[in-house]
């Protein structure tokens, strides 16, 4: 293995990572990666002082033209855009930090930051980069790096989840909903649903979906009495680890039809998220190493 290939699969799962948390989607997160290789292998190595640095700021680069065609893609899509989500694996959750910036309720706080702020942020709370690394990586100063930081940081605290919820949280709200997809039960789900529960659906306009979100647990009970669940008999559920925490992983007549996250705050459930879009669910079936 010649020194710039030795270096890229080194440091591959951090770049992957640092792509995926920039544009919330698996398959784009790869696309940039395979640019930043065609990048790196024409770099003359003796002239790069630190290769995870050097690659970051490819990555970040990619990432941030990607983005911006992202953000134009998201504006034709069908129905609300959530996150494409990983299986991932149990370890990942052993690093609070990491496990929360993967998180569906996380990407989806960063979906509301313009590209430059999300580039920082990323790269500073998650990834521990000094700003003159970051500076580099997005074409600005230090110090307006800097600046760009506290609003992004004070962004994210305004809309972030109060207090990270245990994954035994997790779970046992997940559990509760699993039961009521299962039994058609809904009054353990009821006791966990917070009343400004938010529920998002995302079929991509192939699959049958919520086309806004569902606000409130008045709307949202009455969203789960008529239950999608009930439509198809051959429907089975399990539990596993979804971006970092406990995730439902659907299954209909023994296929993957789709994947239930939830927002778990002071132990209630203050978001859903469930993915149907066929397009974001190649990742649930095998897992997909996360790291920085």
């Amino acid at each position: 293995m010649d020194s710039a290939t030795e270096a890229f699969v080194a440091h591959r799962n951090l770049l992957f990572t640092v792509a995926y948390e920039m544009l919330g989607s698996a398959a784009d997160a790869e696309d940039v990666l395979q640019e930043t290789w065609l990048r790196w292998v024409d770099v003359d190595l003796t002239t790069v002082r630190e290769e995870r640095a050097y690659l970051v700021r490819i990555v970040t680069r990619q990432a941030l033209d990607r983005l911006r065609a992202l953000g134009r893609r998201k504006e034709s899509y069908v129905g609300p855009w959530l996150p494409e989500p990983l299986l991932t694996a149990p370890d990942v959750a052993e690093d609070v930090e990491l496990a929360e910036s993967v998180s569906m309720a996380m990407l989806l706080v960063l979906e509301t930051l313009q590209p430059t702020e999300r580039a920082v942020f990323v790269l500073r709370e998650v990834f521990d980069l000094d700003y003159d690394e970051i500076a580099g990586a997005v074409d600005k100063s230090p110090a307006a790096v800097r600046q760009i930081a506290y609003r992004a940081r004070a962004h994210v605290a305004a809309r972030r989840p109060r207090g990270i919820a245990s994954p035994a949280e997790t779970r046992a709200a997940l559990q509760a909903f699993q039961r009521a997809v299962e039994t058609g039960e809904l009054q353990s789900l009821l006791d966990v649903l917070a009343p400004d529960v938010v529920a998002l659906s995302d079929g991509g306009g192939v699959r049958h979906a919520l086309l806004r979100p569902v606000v409130g647990i008045d709307n949202v009970t009455r969203l789960l009495a008529v239950g999608w669940w009930k439509r198809d008999a051959e429907r089975s559920t399990e539990l596993v680890q979804i971006n970092g925490g406990p995730g439902l992983l659907v299954r209909v007549n023994g296929e993957i039809d789709g994947v239930v996250a939830v927002r778990v705050e002071n132990g209630y459930i203050t978001g859903a998220y469930h993915v149907r879009n066929p397009e974001k669910l190649s990742r649930v079936e095998r897992e997909t190493a996360v790291s920085r």
